[in-house]
């Protein structure tokens, strides 16, 4: 008799972690492929959730005859985490993703606290596109076309400067 009780308490352990399963993962399929891969990322550092990580060393950027202080997120561990759980952004500061190679490239905000805009940019710093961002949003924003570089800056910042695409930005990383 406990034999037979251990084994149908084993069965239903092992049926609650299948739907277990099942759900996270309808809820994995369900996400954007940018939002899949990251979130992939994301669970090797879950004991890093809810702290931004240390500011970056900078690069001193131009747009026009507007100047930037870019912290320069360059390996795959600063990139995943940008600027997550950032509460401000100094004025005309902002975080330059750089690349490897030119590929298309997509971003999320979960886990971002402040509403922001990005460029994307040629290996010579021409805007391809910018998109402004929602907090906390899963939505994935992508270049229109492979890039090196993105740079985030705080919401409305490009507009405000009448930077738009087929404008440079100078001053990138080789």
């Amino acid at each position: 008799m406990k034999m037979l009780r251990l084994v149908e308490n084993h069965q239903r352990s092992l049926i609650a972690a299948l739907i277990f399963l099942s759900l996270a993962l309808v809820n994995w399929i369900g996400m954007p492929p940018a939002a899949q891969a990251q979130s992939t990322n994301n669970q090797s550092k879950s004991a890093q959730l809810g702290v931004a990580q240390p500011p970056l060393p900078t690069s001193r950027l131009t747009a026009g005859m507007h100047v930037i202080t870019a912290e320069v997120a360059s390996s795959p561990q600063t990139r995943e985490k940008g600027l997550m759980f950032r509460k401000e952004l100094a004025p005309n500061h902002g975080m330059l993703f750089v690349f490897q190679t030119p590929s298309t490239q997509c971003f999320w905000m979960m886990n971002t606290i402040l509403p922001l805009s990005i460029a994307f940019l040629k290996d010579d710093g021409t805007i391809t596109n910018i998109a402004d961002m929602q907090p906390m949003s899963v939505n994935s924003h992508c270049s229109t076309e492979p890039v090196r570089f993105a740079l985030e800056m705080e919401q409305g910042w490009f507009a405000r400067r009448g930077i738009t695409p087929g404008k440079q930005i100078t001053g990138l990383p080789r």
